[in-house]
Parts: C-alpha cells; sequence; structure tokens
C-alpha cells in the first residue's frame, strides 16, 4: 500500500515539473483541483498491475502536457475516467470545471465505451461517433491517444487475447488516426508495441538486428552530422543536428511486407538538419548533396507538397566514402515542431495561436470523412476504409493543371477522379497518365501527371466492376450511393439473383414460404424495411453477402436441428398396416414387391429417420425425415395418402452415398490431405469438386458409407485434417 501510494506521488510530482518547464501559462488552479478529484473519486481502484487506477488518468495527463496541449485538455485527460468507473456525475463537472472541459470529457468517454470487434452490429455507428466528436473538438481524439498509448505501454496485466485484440485494434484505427493527425510520436510508439504483440519474433529480430548495430551507428551518425554542420558554418548557416533511427514498424513494413532485406532499407538512419528559414533548407539541400552522392529517385520535396497531416520537410538519400545510404531530413524550427506533435502543434487555443494557421481547413477531412461513410451500414467497411484512407503511406499525382492530390498507396485511376470530383467520377470513360492510355485498374505513383478522359452523356454512370477496382472508401461509397439512387430496380433484380446464387452454392434451401420469413429476419437485422430493400442493398453494394452469409448459415443450422427433433416425431398418416416388403435394405409398409430409390436430395443412410413416398412410374423414393422436401405435417400435407411408412432393415451390408460439404481456410494441399484420409479410411470416392476462395477453399464430396454412425466417424476424422474449419453433410 505504501508502495503504490509513493508511486503515485512520483506521478503527480513528474506532471506538475513538466507543467512548470513547459513554460506555458497552465491554468495550475484547476488542473489541481482536477487532480484532487480523480485521486478522491478513483480512491480504492486498482488496474489489473495492482498500481493505484489514477494512476493511469495522471500518465495520460503527462503525455499530453509532452506534447503542448492546453489547460482544458489536460484537466479532462485527469477526469477522462471519472464519469464511467466512479459516482462522479458529467453535470458535477460541467459545473466545476466548464462546459468545455465537460464536453471534451463526454467525448472520450463515448469513445472508451467503443468495441472495435468486427463481429459486434452496432461498430459501424460506434466508429461514426468517434469521427463526430473528433470533428467537434480534435482534443477528444488527441486524448484518446494518449489514453491509448498508456494503456498499451503497460498491457502486460492484459490475457493474451486482449493483448492481441487491443493491439490488432490500435494498429487498425488509432495508429492511422495518429498518422493522419501527424502525430508521428505516438503514431510510432503505437506501431511499435502493437507490433511487439502481433508478431513478436520479427520484432525481436528487427529490434536485434538494430541492437547488434547500435555502436557503429552512433559512431557513424555523430561524424555525419558534424561533417554537415561544419560546412553549413563556412556558409553562414547555423543548424541543430540531430539522428534518427526508423521504428521497428517501419522497418517491418518494409522487410515483410515489400519483402527488402535489412541492408537494402536505405532510410533505416537518418540526419536531421533543422534550420531557421526555408532558404537555408533548399541551401543546406545544395550543400549535402554536394558532399554526398544522393541516390536516383530518393528525393522528396514535402516543403512545397506537404503531407495531409502538414508534414514538411526535404528527404534525401545519399552515399558518403563509407558506402552506407543514409536518408537526410532537413526542415525548418517550425516544420520539425509539427513534424513531431502534427495538430497539437499547431492548436487553436495554444498561446501564439495564428490565424493563418486555418485549423479548421486542416481538419476538413474529418468532415469529408464522415460524409463518404454515411450510407454504409457494414461495420468492417467503414474499419476497412479508416485503415485505406488514412493509410500510413501516400502518393502525391498531378492534375494536368499542376494542382496536387493526395491519395492513399494503392490508389486507381478511378479513385483520383472521385477525388477531383463525385461528377468527374461518374462520367469517367478513361485515363491518362504521363500522356499514354492506362487500363481503369492502374494503380497511381508519385509524380505522375493524370488526367481523367470523361463523357458528355447525361445518363453515364460507373460500372459495377468498379466495386472490385478501387482502394479507397470515398470512391467505393460514391459509386455505391450512384447505385442506390440511380438503378433501384435493377439492382433489386441484381441483389436477388446474387443472393438466391449464394444460397444455392452454400446448401441453404427451405421451402418458399419459410425462405421468405428466413430472408426478411435477414433483412432487419441490416436495418432493411422489405425484402426489396434487402435486395436492392445487395445489389449496389450496400450489404455485402460475404460479410453476412456467415450469420446466415448459423440461422439456418439453427433451423435445421430444431427441424430434426421435430421431424422425429412425425409419423406418416395411420392406415391398415399390411406385412411390408423389403428392398435395397428397406421395409415398406402396405405395398409388396415394389421399386425403391434412394433421394438424391437428401441422400439417406442406415440410421437416419426415413419415410418413404409413391412416386408415379418410379417406385417408393427414400428420404430422411428431415429432408426440406417432406411436409412438417403430413396429416394436412397434399398427396398425404403418398406418403409411407418405412424402415431399415436390421441387417444391411449395402453401402449408401452421402453428401459433405467441407470449408477449409488453408488450401495448401487440401485435395490430397483429404484424399490420403479416405483412402487410408477404404471409404469410396464418388465425386469430388474444389473452389478456391482466396485464402481458403470448399469442397463438395460424394463418399459411400454403410450406416450414420459410419458417417459421423468419417465427418470426426475429416474434421481434424489441418486446415479444416467445418465439414458438414449437405443435400443436394
Amino acid at each position: 500500500m505504501q508502495h503504490n501510494e509513493e508511486k503515485r506521488q512520483e506521478v503527480e510530482q513528474r506532471l506538475l515539473d513538466l507543467l512548470q518547464a513547459s513554460g506555458k501559462a497552465y491554468d495550475m488552479n484547476r488542473i489541481q483541483d482536477a487532480m484532487s478529484l480523480a485521486i478522491a473519486a478513483h480512491a480504492g481502484q486498482k488496474r489489473k498491475s495492482g498500481e493505484e487506477y489514477v494512476c493511469h488518468p495522471l500518465h495520460v495527463a503527462c503525455l499530453l502536457v509532452e506534447i503542448g496541449m492546453d489547460s482544458e485538455a489536460v484537466i479532462a485527460a485527469l477526469l477522462h475516467d471519472v464519469v464511467e468507473d466512479t459516482q462522479v456525475e458529467l453535470p458535477a463537472i460541467a459545473a466545476r470545471f466548464g462546459e468545455t472541459v465537460a464536453e471534451l470529457v463526454d467525448g472520450v468517454t463515448k469513445i472508451t465505451k467503443m468495441n472495435f470487434s468486427t463481429r459486434e452490429e452496432q461498430q459501424a455507428e460506434n466508429v461514426r461517433k468517434m469521427l463526430l466528436a473528433m470533428s467537434r473538438d480534435i482534443r477528444v481524439m488527441i486524448i484518446k491517444l494518449a489514453d491509448r498509448l498508456h494503456n498499451m505501454r503497460t498491457s502486460d496485466g492484459w490475457d493474451p487475447q486482449k493483448q492481441r485484440d487491443k493491439a490488432r485494434e490500435t494498429m487498425d484505427i488509432y495508429a492511422p488516426l495518429a498518422h493522419r493527425l501527424g502525430i508521428r510520436a505516438i503514431k510510432e510508439e503505437l506501431e511499435d508495441l502493437s507490433l511487439r504483440v502481433l508478431d513478436p519474433i520479427a520484432y525481436k529480430e528487427i529490434e536485434d538486428n538494430l541492437a547488434l548495430r547500435a555502436d557503429g551507428r552512433a559512431a557513424f551518425l555523430a561524424d555525419i552530422q558534424q561533417r554537415i554542420q561544419e560546412r553549413l558554418a563556412e556558409y553562414g548557416i547555423q543548424a541543430h543536428m540531430s539522428g534518427r533511427v526508423k521504428s521497428i514498424a517501419g522497418i517491418y513494413r518494409k522487410m515483410y511486407m515489400k519483402g527488402h532485406a535489412f541492408e537494402e532499407i536505405y532510410d533505416i538512419y537518418a540526419v536531421r538538419v533543422i534550420l531557421d528559414s526555408v532558404n537555408d533548407c533548399y541551401n543546406a539541400l545544395g550543400l549535402v548533396h554536394e558532399m554526398f552522392r544522393p541516390l536516383p529517385n530518393r528525393f522528396k520535396d514535402y516543403i512545397s507538397t506537404p503531407k495531409p497531416n502538414m508534414y514538411q520537410s526535404l528527404h534525401t538519400t545519399v552515399v558518403g566514402k563509407e558506402k552506407l545510404p543514409f536518408e537526410v531530413q532537413i526542415r525548418t524550427r517550425d516544420m520539425h515542431h509539427t513534424a513531431e506533435y502534427g495538430i497539437a502543434a499547431h492548436w487553436k487555443y495554444k498561446v501564439g495561436f495564428q490565424k493563418k494557421d486555418k485549423l479548421e481547413e486542416r481538419l476538413a477531412w474529418i468532415r469529408q470523412f464522415i460524409e463518404n461513410q454515411k450510407d454504409v451500414d457494414d461495420a468492417e467497411d467503414i474499419v476497412r476504409s479508416i485503415k485505406t484512407d488514412l493509410d500510413i503511406e501516400d502518393v502525391f499525382v498531378f492534375t494536368p493543371k499542376g494542382d496536387v492530390l493526395t491519395l492513399p498507396v494503392g490508389s486507381t485511376v478511378i479513385d483520383f477522379a472521385y477525388s477531383i470530383h463525385t461528377a468527374v467520377g461518374h462520367r469517367m470513360v478513361g485515363a491518362k497518365v504521363d500522356g499514354r492510355i492506362v487500363p481503369l485498374d492502374y494503380r497511381v505513383k508519385t509524380g505522375e501527371i493524370v488526367e481523367i478522359l470523361t463523357t458528355s452523356a447525361a445518363d453515364h454512370g460507373p460500372s459495377r466492376d468498379w466495386l472490385n477496382i478501387v482502394h479507397t472508401g470515398e470512391a467505393r461509397n460514391k459509386i455505391r450511393s450512384w447505385f442506390k439512387n440511380e438503378r433501384r430496380e435493377e439492382n433489386i433484380r441484381t441483389g436477388r439473383a446474387e443472393l438466391e446464387r449464394e444460397l444455392a452454392r452454400n446448401y441453404i434451401r427451405l421451402p418458399e414460404d419459410k425462405m421468405e420469413a428466413f430472408l426478411l429476419e435477414q433483412s432487419r437485422k441490416q436495418h432493411c424495411a422489405t425484402l426489396d430493400d434487402f435486395f436492392a442493398a445487395i445489389g449496389y453494394g450496400g450489404v455485402l453477402i460475404s460479410r453476412i452469409l456467415p450469420r446466415m448459415k448459423e440461422e439456418y443450422q439453427r433451423i435445421q436441428k430444431e427441424e430434426h427433433v421435430a421431424a422425429r416425431v412425425v409419423t406418416p398418416p395411420s392406415v391398415p398396416q399390411k406385412k411390408g416388403s423389403h428392398s435395397e435394405g428397406v421395409i415398406i409398409d402396405q405395398l409388396d414387391d415394389c421399386l425403391v430409390k434412394f433421394a438424391q436430395c437428401c441422400n439417406p443412410v442406415p440410421g437416419d429417420a426415413i419415410i418413404g413416398f409413391i412416386t408415379r412410374g418410379n417406385g417408393v423414393s427414400i428420404h430422411r425425415c428431415d429432408c426440406t422436401n417432406v411436409p412438417r405435417d403430413l396429416e394436412t400435407a397434399a398427396n398425404r395418402e403418398r406418403w409411407v411408412s418405412v424402415k431399415w432393415e436390421k441387417d444391411i451390408s449395402t453401402e449408401f452415398d452421402a453428401n459433405l460439404h467441407i470449408v477449409a481456410h488453408d488450401s495448401t494441399n487440401l485435395l490430397l490431405k483429404l484424399a490420403t484420409l479416405l483412402a487410408g479410411l477404404h471409404i469410396p470416392v464418388h465425386s469430388l469438386n474444389a473452389r478456391d476462395q482466396g485464402s481458403g477453399a470448399t469442397v463438395t464430396m460424394t463418399i459411400a458409407v454403410n450406416s450414420v454412425e459410419h458417417l459421423r466417424s468419417v465427418i470426426q476424422r475429416l474434421e481434424q485434417v489441418q486446415g479444416v474449419d467445418l465439414v458438414q453433410r449437405a443435400t443436394m
């Protein structure tokens, strides 16, 4: 207890020291009042690590002071958990600290309650709420980023699964947002902490590589800095020098995602040259190129063309006499401050803020992103848009007039067209890159000049195929919106056909009346009022079948299971019984010496509950009682007199066909593994079909078994094959 109190007091003192050392006019009385309230409200609460809970908001407040946030943000950070975790209510905070602080605390509390698991139906709305809170006051997200950073620093107290979930969420959502806000220090640490959890082996390999070169690197960078500084001084340019080592996550992206060896990454080491003016930056660039040999195509001018997150700097990669390539980053002091702290460095409430910073214009991307997502209901789609539209890497592409557009890496010429204007995208018929015609799936690169070819036809619109080509959520949502508004009848037809095809492919079959009720239930889950709305949403891409199909399968299997239980009590209509005949292992009441065939719609095997149907000219067709073609209520069914009672003989030596449906997440040597297993079990295979589905595969097969128990044992063995997720009995 004494140790925890000392630890809390230590963090308190650190916060006070940071506030004093900042040199800014913080409202110390209100901040100390907030600190006292947080300590009192969280009294007795502990974190998983055992330390006092209040240490967490104190650490978050320290992070905000370090990046230069204002008094309201620091106070809100101290109180960001009191509404959710203690008896303190929001009106009390508003009365004591003002409406601004209360709104910040409320915004952070709402975001904290979000669950970014893609299985949650409310995820789309939660992400929208987060973006809306950001658009009203960007400090909400900056506080949340600091909160997440401290949680990731102390994640060792979580169980392994929670660590992985939070790391994935951080990498997918919070790191891209920190990147777009330009807060490099937080973005890189969030990525590194997440990577350490998600791929610890690769993280350790990179860490060891850096450690092996640490001593030599320090000496190398120190020598380079000294040489550059002395050369600049000869020309009267005063510079502050520093060295930089690329983040582990940044190295990881190049090694494991782009296939580079560690030695092939030229910007692992960088020298930063920080100067007083933009003119000094370009003069210094010329001197650096005189001293060292620049590598071709490795120069980037982010001063004349800033990144969307306000980053400005000159980057060039050069080689010295040591034959070791290194990057030189040249920027002014203001640019360096912005590079480190992004939007926090330009906060409009800070002392000395200048209106020419146009902060509101710099945050316009948030409102644009919200506008692009307003018609999207699928949670995974919104998260995917965050990951693409706020990508860590960008390309800079020119229009024929010389304007520069910034797009995520991987964007196509269609994405470029929609980034210019919605109407340009809708009327696009082709594109030229650097004067030559390119296909519509061409991915643009930095420095290219792109010209969009359009038609004047008023009724021209995008193609549905574009949805599979575009990379950005902005373009995808504008295309969907066009189809939603302009092609409703076509959408309904397309959506109905696509859904029926997928249901048939996945063996989801129900009688017509039951199918309609089944689909209505699915449509309600997608917030569609009618089946036509549901079909239309599928048609224009607002609802993706690949996303809803797993849930539909689960619901269908539940219905089938319930009906299977009910089928056990189904009996044929009561009629006078005769001594039955038997054929093919089946005893049939009422009839003598008749032809027997087993229905291919359900392929019954010995052990299944069965029933017979007298066909016209083809004898008796034997069905499983849970077959979709068997009425649940035989007393009221049409042709009730043609349903007859049947049963299996006691001793049957005949083999029977059974259909299986197999889903696998790994298609590597899948058919070989399945065939080898079945051959070892001496199971005849009459048919085998496989469909590759990208990262996985589905397999349908017909095998021969002698009983339902035999079939179950085969299914159990197939389920043990590496890569197989599901094995189930199928209908044809």
